[in-house]
């Protein structure tokens, strides 16, 4: 992204942080596993695009903690940089989950999870965009969009433990798709979290 008269500092590196946000969130979704070693590197792969998120986090804080003037708030900035991390380490902790119980294929309410929190990160990067163009009401209801989703993930969540009670009878497997289905649920919670980070952004800038 070219930023209109070369944005600050901050516009760009929470522009990063979303990109690699919804760039992981296409290669979970997208990447095809047949084997345990496909498992492995899926896994590997979103752990690598978690550190990356990391390193993106540390550079926010230092260019915070040098910064005597801010575009919008530190406190507002420091926070969307938090809730924009927790989504990339749900992404990671449910593909290291992935491995750990050797789960080969989305089931479909897997995938309709992964659908809705896929189509979040789109909506989270031109949000997050458009927070430093001062399109604010164009913010909100890309934010509203976001708790969309989440509310879908929620009815996804009750439909998912409602067949997996109801059918599961090995309760090893039980316990491992429970998991599955529980940080998926988290993820969108997360998404849900950065949609509410930026509507108290535009509150405060209106």
């Amino acid at each position: 992204m070219a930023f209109k008269n070369k944005k600050d500092r901050f516009a760009s590196l929470l522009h990063d942080m979303a990109v690699n946000l919804r760039e992981g969130a296409n290669y979970f979704a997208s990447y095809n596993i047949e084997t345990g070693e496909d498992l492995h590197t899926f896994s590997e792969k979103m752990k690598e695009y978690e550190t990356h998120g990391d390193s993106l986090v540390h550079k926010m804080i230092l260019e915070l903690n040098d910064a005597f003037i801010t575009p919008i708030e530190r406190e507002d900035m420091l926070e969307l940089t938090n809730r924009l991390d927790d989504v990339m380490d749900g992404f990671e902790q449910v593909a290291f989950t992935f491995e750990i119980c050797h789960i080969k294929r989305f089931d479909d309410y897997m995938q309709k999870f992964i659908d809705a929190i896929e189509a979040s990160t789109v909506e989270i990067e031109k949000a997050v965009d458009l927070v430093f163009d001062k399109k604010l009401k164009d913010v909100r209801t890309l934010a509203i969009k976001i708790k969309n989703y989440e509310s879908i993930c929620d009815e996804v969540y009750r439909e998912s433990l409602i067949q997996l009670f109801q059918n599961e009878e090995n309760p090893i497997r039980l316990i491992r798709m429970k998991e599955v289905y529980e940080n998926l649920e988290e993820i969108a919670d997360s998404c849900q979290s950065v949609a509410n980070t930026l509507e108290s952004i535009v509150m405060k800038n209106a």
